[in-house]
């Protein structure tokens, strides 16, 4: 932890942040708790750039449940704003993502932003994205001594770095820690001469022309070729009331946040793997748990279905989805609707876990490549584009199957594939 990131407890939170001269940025954390970890980092980049202006303090939630409860927060990581002894903005919570995170700042700062240059990078080949994909991509692409550089929005790793164990990895030694997998992956990306850049947000792409364009809040990339592996993310609840309480009883990781619903009443919405191995989790705390999935059978594999059912701590509602989350400070009901006699009811709930499926990372290029009905890019068998020079690969595809192992295989057709575009251009 940088030296520009004061730790304090409950007791100092009321002279170093409520009467502090400066606006600050408060950060509730939680051990074990790979948001969290994700978080920290970014935490650390951003402190670095505006402590001239904004104090930076970090209070572990657990430590000071007294000041969580009194703040209504229930969710790790929870990231708060003050400035003249008030909280202003709007909280963060969960996965949070560095242009979120930045634009809350200078909210804050207003005119008082510091001013960034900007500066011009040129490579062979540019990769969008830092998971197993982007990475496996630029180690074939820097193995070839072509100039590469990956640009990730967060820290290197993708989902995979966040995933405590991976038991399914080819070649280890039954299960591994994402993060020692991506951290592997990063270091030997490197050692091949790759650049990684991390905490960037893409601002524009144009990938019309032979020479692609990113640009960057202070970078301008230009390259021959680019690999587009910008993965997907989790699905927000479409249910009103959702964002209102994001954090103060509905959540995104039952790892990080399921502690604190101790002999409490959760309820998990989805069907998935996801879905129903996180419910069967949950049962280590929640005194009762509710599975609500808007299909009258599980996604769920038979193992993951078998040991959800042997439960009796676990209820379903089938043929249901949510439409309203009520509460005051935190999560009290759910309205739910019955999709097929179109009834609605009010179920209790003290927080709320959400697995309703993956989207993928594609806003910043739509118009550009070719996308399915769902936002996932299409490319052909040698993952490319409809676009000269730009290929895809790993979670953001259009495909069945979204592994860690299909994302490496991608990321080796993608690199391999734009090894060869670089060197036809080349002998032009």
């Amino acid at each position: 932890m940088t030296q520009q990131i004061i730790s304090i407890g409950s007791d100092r939170f009321e002279d170093d942040v409520v009467k502090s001269t400066a606006p600050v940025v408060v950060t509730f954390y939680s051990d074990e708790c790979p948001p969290c970890q994700a978080l920290e980092p970014l935490i650390n980049y951003l402190a670095g750039k505006y402590s001239d202006h904004v104090k930076f303090v970090r209070i572990h939630r657990q430590k000071n449940r007294e000041l969580a409860g009194r703040l209504g927060i229930k969710s790790s990581p929870t990231v708060l704003f003050y400035k003249d002894s008030e909280e202003v903005c709007g909280r963060l919570t969960g996965y949070i993502k560095k242009a979120e995170l930045r634009k809350s700042i200078e909210d804050v700062l207003g005119d008082a932003c510091p001013k960034i240059e900007r500066s011009r990078q040129e490579y062979d080949a540019l990769i969008l994205g830092g998971g197993p994909a982007g990475l496996t991509a630029a180690i074939y692409l820097a193995r070839a001594r072509l100039r590469t550089v990956v640009i990730d929005e967060g820290l290197p790793g993708g989902q995979a770095s966040t995933t405590f164990h991976i038991s399914n990895y080819p070649g280890t030694n039954g299960t591994v820690r994402g993060k020692d997998l991506m951290g592997n992956m990063v270091e030997q990306a490197m050692s091949f001469g790759a650049v990684v850049e991390s905490f960037k947000e893409v601002l524009e792409i144009d990938l019309s022309k032979d020479i692609k364009y990113v640009k960057t809040e202070d970078t301008d990339y230009y390259a021959k070729c680019v690999v587009l592996a910008t993965g997907a993310e989790p699905k927000k609840l479409p249910a009103e009331g959702e964002r209102e309480y994001r954090g103060r009883g509905v959540h995104y990781c039952a790892t990080c946040d399921g502690a604190m619903y101790q002999d409490r009443k959760v309820v998990v919405i989805g069907g998935g793997n996801s879905a129903v191995e996180e419910a069967v989790f949950l049962t280590r705390f929640a005194s009762h748990i509710t599975v609500i999935h808007q299909f009258d059978h599980f996604q769920a594999s038979r193992v993951a279905q078998d040991e959800l059912f042997r439960n009796s701590n676990i209820d379903v509602i089938w043929d249901s989805e949510v439409r309203k989350i009520e509460g005051d400070a935190l999560v009290k009901n759910l309205v739910i609707e019955n999709l097929k006699t179109k009834e609605t009811k009010t179920i209790p709930a003290d927080g709320v876990f959400v697995y309703i499926g993956m989207q993928p990372r594609t806003d910043v290029l739509d118009g550009q490549v070719k996308l399915n009905e769902w936002g996932y890019i299409s490319a052909d068998e040698n993952l490319r584009t409809n676009i000269d020079g730009v290929y895809a690969a790993g979670d953001v595809l259009d495909k069945k199957f979204r592994q860690i192992a299909t994302a490496v295989g991608d990321g080796a057709v993608a690199g391999l594939m734009a090894e060869k575009y670089v060197a036809e251009k080349n002998h032009i």
